[in-house]
């Protein structure tokens, strides 16, 4: 099986995500809700998840299995999304609320292609 074009966009983001997370996590911080505990650690370590996720879709033998965790991943940092997003519409920076706000709805069809990925 072969990786869809949407399933092939979602490893190179979670290998760009996974990245930042890992050499520019203050960027991230701000996006926390305040019941998450350990913010700093949580965003490392959603970076590791990230990238071991894109390695997994990468390999045919555990594509199914990292497709499944990118949809419990993908599931897990929608609050911190959504968080960020509310963020934004409070600040003077429309480039930004713009680019917040537009990724919610983009999630959904990331998390499609990956249960889709996982059901083979």
């Amino acid at each position: 099986m072969t990786l869809s074009r949407t399933a092939r966009l979602v490893a190179t983001a979670f290998t760009v995500n996974g990245v930042l997370h890992l050499v520019r996590p203050q960027v991230f911080e701000p996006a926390m809700p305040a019941w998450v505990p350990a913010h700093r650690e949580v965003i490392v370590w959603s970076g590791y998840a990230e990238l071991a996720c894109a390695a997994g879709l990468a390999v045919p033998q555990t594509r199914k299995v990292a497709a499944l965790a990118g949809v419990g991943l993908l599931v897990g940092v929608y609050p911190a999304n959504v968080q960020m997003a509310v963020d934004a519409m409070a600040g003077d920076k429309p480039a930004w609320k713009a680019l917040t706000l537009a990724r919610l709805p983009l999630q959904w069809p990331m998390i499609r292609a990956m249960w889709r990925t996982a059901r083979g």
